[in-house]
């Protein structure tokens, strides 16, 4: 085996640890700051219903946070193991940001967390809220770091080239790289929007089986109020996204839109398949200036086709093409969701309509597809560069065997089925249960009568 064989497969390995790790923060960053509501609601309103609803999430919090923190561990040794030569080019950025991001949002969320997880009749109500607040904060301040770096490849900003090192000449210009913002703001509303479908299809999973649960009925319409106003949020945030990744990577953009050539007036592919070897879109069903129009914002404005590019340098347009198409489709078909559910509460239909309870149940999992289709697409389109335009991906790779990294990419696979998919299967074990197997907090007075030391719910169930 030759050196690019090891680095497919150093690729595959990571790409396969870090999808699965992506999950779970993106649920634990929505989910954290529904906490932070649902206490805030109960506070306010002194309603039975968000506290319970609180009790209910929370359990389910600490189950994805623990294997989050568990799956990104393992990310961190592929840097000295697979890429040892990009930990060292580019460690004197990346490692502080990556430091960062432990000393600011990890240790203020494991700070808080224990509060929020066993304190609810053990301290104040305020103290309660405010470690709750703490840990949606730090959800967020990770999400922030771990954003500045991951921008910072693919529009380097702010450093400077010493003996083959990238070192730091502006590190506000380093953090606030050209896509920073864009990218940070997409994936943030991305967190959300996952979370909420998966509140949503919980609670469209317990309407099925009693439409007057009132647990239920408060998270499904927490759950598509924020469908309905965050989907469309989230696609001008897209659209704003596409045009700065027009601007600073445009082999990505016409590699997801399967362009071979430089044209006015782009036509927008809808469906289509992008073939490498005789650089075309084969059965193309297009529509005509509608890519222009969109990447643009111009009806005849000017889109560079991959072929402005060496074969050595495009990124592969098959797989951007359809894992974009993916992504968006997705996205519509969340906003699709949300107005439903505005004509039907405006019907006082919402918690009736079985062929729509029915429907956001099935769209539980489509936050989480759109997300790993949207990474897809991130990541993919930055090949063949590791620091895009700076240092390629062969030159990042550890001189390590291929047959070591096969070995360890089946040991992964094999382990993450066994543990996580025990995790997962436990998760949907608390959410089929629903609020209803969760008991209120033991005395209004704090005692905790009843609490067993080490869990966050109480030792026996609810009446």
């Amino acid at each position: 085996m030759n050196g690019f064989e090891a680095a497919d497969l150093a690729r595959i390995q990571f790409a396969f640890t870090v999808s699965f790790h992506i999950l779970f923060p993106a649920f634990t960053i929505g989910l954290a700051s529904c906490l932070a509501v649902l206490e805030g609601l109960y506070l306010w309103t002194g309603r039975a219903e968000f506290r319970r609803l609180f009790r209910f999430w929370v359990t389910i919090f600490a189950v994805t946070f623990g294997m989050g923190v568990v799956s990104g561990v393992v990310m961190s040794y592929q840097f000295g193991t697979n890429w040892s030569r990009f930990a060292d080019a580019t460690g004197d950025i990346l490692g502080p940001l990556l430091g960062y991001e432990v000393l600011t949002a990890f240790f203020l969320e494991a700070g808080f967390l224990g509060v929020m997880l066993f304190g609810w009749d053990r301290v104040g109500r305020g103290l309660h809220f405010f470690a709750t607040c703490m840990v949606a904060v730090g959800t967020l301040i990770s999400s922030f770091w771990i954003l500045a770096a991951n921008s910072w490849m693919h529009t380097p900003a702010g450093y400077a080239m010493r003996d083959g090192r990238f070192v730091p000449a502006d590190w506000f210009a380093v953090i606030f790289n050209p896509s920073f913002p864009y990218r940070l703001a997409h994936m943030v509303l991305a967190a959300y929007l996952t979370t909420a479908f998966v509140v949503g299809a919980v609670g469209a999973w317990h309407l099925l089986r009693d439409s007057y649960n009132q647990p239920a009925r408060v998270m499904f319409s927490m759950a598509m109020w924020m469908a309905a106003l965050v989907a469309p949020i989230q696609l001008v945030a897209g659209d704003l996204h596409g045009l700065n990744t027009l601007e600073h990577q445009p082999a990505k953009i016409a590699a997801m839109e399967g362009h071979w050539t430089t044209e006015r007036g782009m036509p927008f592919y809808l469906f289509g398949w992008p073939d490498m070897a005789r650089e075309e879109t084969r059965w193309a069903l297009a529509i005509p200036h509608a890519g222009a129009l969109i990447l643009t914002h111009d009806w005849n404005g000017e889109v560079k086709g991959l072929k402005d590019w060496p074969p050595d340098q495009r990124p592969h347009s098959t797989t951007l093409f359809w894992s974009f198409r993916a992504m968006v489709g997705l996205g519509m078909l969340m906003i699709l969701t949300g107005l439903v559910s505005l004509w039907l509460r405006s019907r006082r239909e919402l918690y009736h309509a079985r062929w729509f309870l029915r429907g956001c149940v099935a769209m539980g999992p489509a936050g989480f597809a759109a997300l790993i289709a949207g990474w897809v697409t991130t990541e993919m389109g930055r090949q063949p560069w590791l620091v895009y335009g700076r240092m390629r991906t062969l030159d990042g790779l550890s001189p390590v065997l291929p047959g070591n990294v096969a070995l360890s990419l089946a040991l992964f696979i094999a382990v993450y089925a066994a543990v996580f998919g025990a995790g997962v299967f436990y998760l949907l074990r608390l959410m089929a249960a629903g609020p209803d197997h969760v008991a209120p907090p033991a005395s209004p007075r704090g005692e905790a009568a009843g609490m067993r030391p080490l869990a966050a719910a109480p030792a026996e169930p609810a009446p």
